[in-house]
């Protein structure tokens, strides 16, 4: 008899990877090649545990070469039409434009714009590639735009920023959870299971949210203050956890400093103040402060809604008072974290993107951190260019200051705040070069673009929101026509006098990153392709060894680190610090032209601004284009009807969208989603005003007036 196993046909084997989108990283395999992928559930993988959302299940609808980019493309001078060209005409063309405006204009004429969903190996060799090849200092990249509020309130606070101290696991054995301006159910959907488990295990769930979303549904108590007054709320909570006598005084004295100060600020903001600023009554302050406190553990979460404000640093610097205050930090099950939004925003700014920070979260102006990575360089400390502008300040600066710029993963034409403004910016430019899997409303303005290849076509390392390291292993070839971004950098690299130092490999250039990190506060030197494998991610900091063990032979390989703070907080003193800070008004209240305030955010089919999303039918029937969410009182005041084109104007610009009418909106307040270009961008009408320490834009409020777009015809 025939061999029956050998005689069955086999499924073929399905390879492990990860989600294109955001900062989960949800864990999937892909199965088949070319034209017909297969998303594949990993149920063993932690993080997800095998659920998948909208976009993770289509992601390999944007492989298809009906969608993206198969080849590179040249603006023809006698057309004004971008048109193909070879690989070697494309390069030529980028490396001869940024080689003509370093030698007109000088080195810091030339921008380099990144983003927060390129691999820990295309950030630190685009971070690299500006500081070495160009010698410029003007780079940052869209991430920007995600966490750097929270993360510089995570600075000031513990001396360390990485957005989760502790695993998503712990989230549903926390006593309370308060969540701050996410919308895990739309943005991070099978996060919503944390919060589902957090609340059938006896937890409690309070959400602060303008909106009545989906994730505020789930709450035990929504808080719903008017956009803008975040930093206010956080300051009227702990008013009340010290007029109760709620302070954790043991914790105070062993593990913090600065308290009297901030005390003494926090003081100022009695409830019933607070109530008016924020219009969040007073017996709901006092029950959120009851249900945070009665628990024995807590943690405060924060997304977008408090951080990308003008005063985004000072809010979370608010809400991480009220974790120490009540002894809710450096505990088990308990502490202060950020809700990573891009794919790799975490480790996009540990490792060279930002304009103020080199690789392993060290900081540019430190001359020990400049001697270490130029000698991982090959290159003298003296060489490498000083700190640059933020991102939009890079943005602003465009066609003046700066004249030319390299754009790799971004689309800032939809997804910068005063969006009409930046995109004259980008056209005014002498010369842009965009690098992307499709051609985006950036890519299209450009003067080369050079088509790159995808998540399911390359190898490379990202950092999830917990800030554990993951592999996503390439599953199937590229098109002939796209090359990886490291092999762009490369080539551009040896055109421009680099021929060495710009590996194509990424698991070379992932060992020279461990390398340059080593030591540094985000430490990767012991994290390796293998043991991510073998580990299902490994958790930073992870030096290359532990010191030797007593009774053993040799030197043991550092666990990583799940949890931080524990025993220490990562300052000189080993102290969390207490950061006093005040109310303040956003940088646009509402007055009689403008006397609405509008707030944006995302919806659950589409992502950022939407460049590969919008191209997947099957997320487009489901959210085929923009809205204006207002509440029945601003509708009758209007006259506007469901349905009915709005018009919501600032002083910046002017963007329209069918009305959507719900209670689950403050009357004062108007919501849009960020992801559309044309009349429906929202971004045109958004502020640029920004955080004084962060450089956050304040995406999340601004004044506006709401018009009738029939009524105006």
């Amino acid at each position: 008899m025939p061999d029956v196993a050998s005689a069955t046909p086999t499924a073929p084997a399905a390879t492990p990877t990860h989600c294109p989108y955001c900062a989960l990283q949800c864990g999937m395999s892909l199965r088949g090649g070319a034209e017909a992928v297969e998303v594949v559930e990993r149920p063993d993988f932690p993080v997800n545990r095998g659920a998948l959302c909208g976009k993770g299940r289509t992601a390999p609808a944007v492989l298809s070469s009906r969608v993206r980019l198969t080849e590179p493309l040249v603006r023809r001078h006698a057309t004004g039409r971008l048109e193909p060209a070879t690989w070697e005409e494309a390069l030529e063309t980028v490396a001869a434009g940024l080689r003509r405006t370093r030698t007109v204009y000088g080195p810091d004429a030339v921008g380099v714009f990144g983003g927060g969903g390129l691999t820990n190996e295309k950030a630190y060799a685009l971070g690299k590639f500006a500081r070495v090849v160009l010698g410029t200092s003007q780079i940052d990249y869209n991430g920007r735009f995600c966490m750097s509020s929270a993360a510089a309130a995570h600075q000031r606070a513990f001396g360390l920023d990485r957005g989760l101290p502790f695993p998503l696991e712990d989230i549903p054995r926390s006593g309370c959870v308060i969540l701050v301006g996410s919308n895990l159910a739309e943005t991070m959907p099978p996060a919503l299971r944390y919060l589902t488990e957090l609340r059938e295990n006896g937890g409690k769930l309070i959400v602060v949210d303008p909106r009545r979303t989906r994730t505020a549904e789930q709450a035990d108590l929504h808080l719903a203050p008017r956009p803008g007054t975040d930093l206010a709320l956080a300051l009227g909570l702990l008013h009340e956890v010290v007029a109760q006598g709620r302070t954790d005084e043991a914790f105070i004295q062993d593990r913090t400093s600065g308290w009297e100060e901030a005390r003494a600020a926090v003081m100022a903001h009695w409830p019933e103040q607070v109530e008016r600023l924020t219009g969040v009554g007073v017996p709901q302050l006092r029950e959120a402060v009851r249900l945070f406190c009665d628990a024995d553990s807590g943690m405060v979460l924060t997304a977008r809604g408090p951080e990308q404000q003008s005063k985004g640093t000072d809010t979370v610097s608010a809400w991480i008072n009220l974790c120490l205050a009540t002894g809710r930090a450096g505990r088990p099950l308990s502490g202060y974290g950020c809700l990573t939004g891009q794919g790799n925003g975490q480790g996009g700014r540990e490792h060279g993107q930002k304009a103020d920070q080199l690789p392993g979260y060290r900081k540019l102006d430190d001359p020990a951190a400049r001697a270490h990575v130029a000698r991982v360089w090959g290159v003298e400390p003296e060489t490498l260019p000083g700190p640059g502008r933020s991102a939009y300040e890079l943005l602003d600066a465009l066609g003046g200051d700066i004249r030319s710029l390299l754009l790799m993963g971004s689309n800032p034409v939809v997804s910068a705040p005063r969006a009409g403004h930046v995109e004259e910016r980008l056209r005014s430019l002498d010369f842009l070069a965009v690098a992307d899997v499709v051609l985006s409303e950036t890519a299209a303005l450009a003067d080369v673009v050079l088509p790159v290849t995808q998540w399911a076509e390359e190898t490379g390392t990202m950092t999830n929101l917990e800030g554990r390291v993951l592999l996503r292993r390439r599953a199937l070839s590229p098109p002939p026509g796209v090359r990886s971004d490291l092999e762009v950098l490369g080539g551009l690299a040896s055109l421009l006098g680099h021929e060495k130092g710009f590996p194509s490999d990424p698991e070379e250039v992932f060992d020279e990153l461990r390398r340059a990190s080593a030591g540094g506060p985000a430490d990767y030197s012991g994290i390796t392709y293998g043991r991510i494998a073998a580990e299902d991610g490994v958790f930073w900091p992870c030096p290359e060894t532990t010191a030797a063990e007593p009774d053993g032979p040799g030197r043991a390989a550092h666990p990583g680190t799940p949890r931080l703070f524990l025993e220490r907080f990562a300052t000189p003193d080993g102290r969390a610090r207490f950061i006093a800070v005040a109310h303040r008004a956003a940088a646009e209240e509402t007055d009689e032209a403008y006397p609405v305030l509008l707030t944006t955010g995302r919806v659950v089919s589409h992502y950022q601004s939407g460049a590969q999303t919008r191209r997947v039918d099957e997320l487009n029937a489901a959210a085929p284009g923009p809205f204006v969410e207002l509440h029945p009182m601003l509708a009758e005041r209007l006259g506007a009807v469901e349905g009915e084109p709005l018009a919501v104007v600032s002083r910046r610009g002017r963007a329209v969208g069918p009305a959507r009418i719900t209670a689950g909106i403050r009357p004062d307040t108007v919501f849009m989603p960020f992801h559309w270009p044309g009349e429906g961008r929202v971004n045109s009408v958004t502020n640029p005003a920004l955080d004084p320490t962060s450089r956050m834009p304040e995406f999340k409020v601004c004044a506006v007036r709401v018009e009738r777009v029939n009524q105006q015809l």
